[in-house]
């Protein structure tokens, strides 16, 4: 019949293929296979059409999936066999009068799921009902809205959604709702954290970004505990600002509340990737307790009152410094229309005398250029060292601590207010959501160097 090898083994060809086929094995068949390397047990799962076509995969008993190279498989026994079904169970999410009211945004990815170990199947959830079957303990904390806004990779966020958000938060707290969460990817999740601090002023209600670096088919996912710590603070919190909800160690004691501008994407893969920067996080939380780290927070309210000022200039670029840089990157972008540069510079904030040139053809052009320090943690002092000062004479103007991702974003909303630089400069350095701030803590930036004899005694007491 056309097209059943499609249906059979899905995503599955040449090698691959042809090894599925001699040993009579489907995709989603519980098997033992016996290869070169040893006996796998587990159920086989399809391919996606990008990935190599050597290669079996199989889901182990603990929940990880590996890849077994198809000619090194001598035999297989099939054990059982059910096709999976892409729906998670739904049932009534409860409501309770006397809990309070939480919506949760959608702008792409899993925001929970629930592994199905018969079939293997990651099923998404995202309806009230589908969300109930995948965390239910998210009942005991809230009455819960979702709303799907965009179906997006992070790294496809942009402009038109980080409006559509602005805009979603600004009509959902309008209609009386207690906290917001929304469900991001965690790859630009600081750059829509720091967009949403500036388009989303004066909340009166707690606003919590929460994504996973571990997908729920994996015994190690954050994605069901980071969702119930950012439900819980959006339902109880005290803190009305935007905020993301991640991990805080890498083990699952608690997570952690970072501020929308002063937050970073800091490993490719730990759960506890995102740290506070220039400062420290505002609180941790649990599934049932929040404990402020600070004092200086806004309160939540019980108004419906918010500022909702949702625009962008998309005339903007981030230009990250290195040595022997030539000044046609900066005329390219004056020549392509561009109106604000953010530069992440060396030490205190510096680049090379060769882009000077570019930099006054940049300030005659109407051109606003901000300086950043590409450290992250520190402030930009460019009346230090004779480069900072020349190049605040050509028109850079000096960005305090204001990380260089923040800076872009802040940049891109204040020109879609000005282009005139000098209220430009204004809007940049009139600080509007802890984007710059006075002094850095002395325990905000705190780097153990692992192997030193006291570093190492330190993590054997704290390490779980």
């Amino acid at each position: 019949m056309p097209g059943t090898d499609a249906i059979v083994y899905k995503g599955y060809k040449d090698l691959a293929l042809a090894k599925l086929k001699e040993i009579g094995i489907r995709v989603w068949s519980d098997v033992i296979l016996e290869t070169e390397q040893g006996r796998f047990e587990g159920i086989i799962l399809p391919r996606s059409e990008t990935a190599d076509h050597d290669h079996i995969v199989i889901k182990l008993k603990n929940g990880y999936n590996i890849g077994v190279r198809a000619d090194k498989v001598r035999s297989a026994k099939e054990v059982n066999y059910k096709e999976a079904i892409y729906k998670i169970p739904e049932s009534e999410f409860p409501r309770d009068e006397e809990k309070p009211n939480v919506t949760l945004l959608g702008t792409g990815g899993t925001i929970a799921s629930r592994l199905d170990y018969r079939t293997g199947a990651v099923i998404p959830a995202f309806t009230p009902g589908e969300l109930y079957g995948a965390v239910p303990e998210l009942a005991d904390i809230c009455n819960m809205k979702t709303e799907k806004l965009f179906g997006v990779f992070s790294e496809n966020m942009g402009p038109e959604q980080w409006i559509g958000t602005a805009q979603a938060i600004g009509r959902e707290i309008r209609n009386g709702v207690d906290g917001i969460v929304i469900g991001h990817g965690t790859d630009t999740m600081h750059h829509t954290a720091a967009i949403l601090s500036f388009m989303v002023q004066n909340t009166p209600v707690p606003i919590v970004m929460v994504g996973s670096q571990r997908s729920s088919d994996r015994p190690s996912s954050d994605a069901a505990l980071n969702l119930r710590h950012a439900v819980y603070t959006a339902a109880h919190g005290d803190i009305a600002e935007t905020m993301i909800c991640m991990f805080g160690p890498t083990s699952d004691q608690y997570g952690l509340l970072h501020p929308g501008t002063r937050v970073r994407k800091m490993h490719s893969s730990y759960r506890s990737t995102f740290r506070t920067i220039g400062d420290i996080p505002l609180a941790k939380v649990t599934t049932d307790s929040l404990t402020h780290l600070t004092s200086h927070y806004k309160h939540r309210r019980k108004d419906k009152n918010v500022a909702i000022d949702a625009v962008f200039d998309p005339r903007v670029t981030i230009v990250y410094y290195y040595p022997n840089m030539k000044p046609d990157i900066i005329d390219s972008l004056i020549e392509h229309d561009y109106k604000g540069i953010v530069i992440a510079g060396t030490g205190l904030g510096h680049v090379n005398k060769p882009l000077y040139p570019a930099l006054k053809r940049a300030r005659d052009a109407g051109v606003a250029v901000f300086m950043t320090v590409q450290t992250l943690w520190g402030f930009v002092q460019m009346y230090v060292y004779e480069t900072g000062r020349e190049m605040l004479q050509l028109g850079v103007i000096p960005c305090s601590n204001m990380l260089p991702e923040t800076a872009y974003v802040k940049l891109g909303w204040a020109l879609a207010h000005s282009n005139d630089v000098d209220e430009l400069q204004s809007i940049m350095l009139t600080p509007i959501s802890r984007e710059i701030t006075e002094r850095e803590p002395y325990n905000g930036y705190l780097i153990f160097q692992g192997g030193l004899p006291e570093v190492e005694e330190f993590i054997q007491k704290v390490k779980r």
